[in-house]
């Protein structure tokens, strides 16, 4: 055992404290303005094309303003999505001391899923603000993790006008790793290796993806049991990692810092850093791009980030949809690790046809499978399209409950930002 695995591991055995679980149901269904500010605090041309490049969508509709112009949006819109990484600090009371919940520090954390629900576009020049907690917590106990936390947070999300744009519950595990049994387990997850035969199968899929596009999907053209195209991601680089980050995801609010303020960071949240193999304190969060240390955390190789396929599979949908269309929900869970390495291969089909609200609704179900044939991550969407008999696909209305304290919060925030005085 090296000596940057046994202090990982004499930081991390055996930590859960009872007094985190406590003071998160304490906290749990109340909101609070938040104060982070991500790499993108308003949406421009660029971040938005930037942002859909980095999870590898060329859609024009997201990228092309000239083509965009010509569409029903009068102009370029992002892909839902980005509401993810788009956040400018929002004024307002901040949650006291005893008021914050558990801070699980020297905990293993990992997305395992999350819920999309999306009420309007964001446009170029939308600043975005978010307001939301902790919605519940509950433990439970795992082959792989032995005892873990389960806490589901709601982040609204609303732009300049107070207009709520998007609402996003993300399910986070928190996990006493045991790092020898979690090498016991992956130990016959043997490292991918491609053929110029499995390479050109997976080249076949990507020519042959298509998006619908300028050409209307209706609803009337569309049969429950129908078969979406099949798509692919992959296989996994540590490049594919990079670029998602160049993109707009900055890992808020712990971040990925360099020089002086790395320094200033590790002052701030000293547990996040572990030594690397040249004792050089590092980011914890580098799993995601390096096996050496994921493997000495009990995984096989680096593995991406559960935000990442809940994009790829936003980019599934959005293909499909059209430019007419709008993704009104995405529920996704992560079932295993999408290592370095694999390829996923992502396929679904229409569950169902219905009418909400005057809204022409599709559901579909999707799922992911990788090159092992493992299921990876599986969900479930609800898309509005556009009808000959009913005319264009609808946005879904705001609940008024939410619609209000949005108003409020964003009421807030500019009473705070008044000179005092006046």
């Amino acid at each position: 055992m090296t000596t940057q695995q046994q202090e990982f591991e004499a930081a991390t055995a055996d930590v859960f404290n009872d007094a985190d679980v406590d003071k998160d149901r304490a906290i749990a269904g109340r909101h609070w303005a938040v104060p982070d500010h991500e790499l993108i605090g308003t949406a421009t041309y660029e971040s938005i094309r930037n942002f859909a490049n980095g999870y590898g969508d060329d859609n024009p509709l997201f990228t092309d303003p000239a083509y965009a112009a010509g569409t029903r949006w009068g102009g370029q819109v992002a892909p839902p999505i980005m509401a993810a990484v788009v956040n400018t600090p929002l004024r307002g009371e901040r949650p006291g001391k005893g008021e914050r919940g558990g801070s699980y520090r020297g905990i293993h954390a990992f997305v395992s899923g999350g819920t999309w629900d999306w009420y309007r576009p964001i446009r170029p020049g939308d600043t975005l603000y978010s307001f939301g907690g902790l919605e519940s917590v509950e433990e439970k106990s795992s082959e792989f993790a032995g005892r873990s936390v389960i806490r589901r947070n709601r982040k609204v999300k609303m732009n300049q006008n107070a207009e709520v744009v998007g609402v996003y519950r993300t399910l986070t595990v928190l996990t006493e790793r045991k790092a020898a049994k979690s090498r016991a387990k992956y130990a016959d997850v043997e490292s991918p290796h491609y053929t110029d035969e499995d390479l050109a199968r997976i080249d076949e899929i990507y020519a042959a993806e298509t998006r619908r596009g300028a050409d209307p999907r209706y609803i009337e053209d569309v049969a429950i049991g129908e078969a979406l195209p099949p798509m692919v991601k992959g296989p996994l680089t540590t490049t594919d990692i990079i670029v998602f980050h160049a993109g707009g995801y900055g890992f808020v609010p712990y971040g990925l810092k360099t020089g002086r303020m790395a320094y200033q960071n590790r002052q701030r949240i000293p547990a996040f850093y572990v030594k690397n193999a040249h004792g050089v304190p590092d980011v914890a969060q580098r799993v995601h791009w390096d096996s050496e240390w994921a493997q000495q955390i009990g995984n096989p190789y680096a593995y991406d980030y559960g935000v990442l396929r809940e994009c790829w599979m936003h980019h599934y949908l959005t293909d499909w949809a059209g430019d007419d269309g709008w993704v009104v929900s995405q529920h996704d869970e992560i079932r295993k690790f999408n290592y370095e390495g694999d390829t996923q291969f992502f396929s679904a089909e229409v569950s169902g046809k219905r009418e909400e609200a005057g809204r022409q609704l599709v559901d579909i179900v999707f799922r992911a499978v990788n090159q092992r044939d493992e299921e990876t991550m599986r969900g479930t969407a609800s898309v509005s399209l556009p009808s000959r008999e009913h005319g264009p696909a609808l946005l879904p209305e705001v609940p008024a409950d939410l619609q209000r304290s949005a108003i409020e919060m964003m009421t807030r925030h500019a009473e705070l930002l008044r000179p005092a005085g006046h």
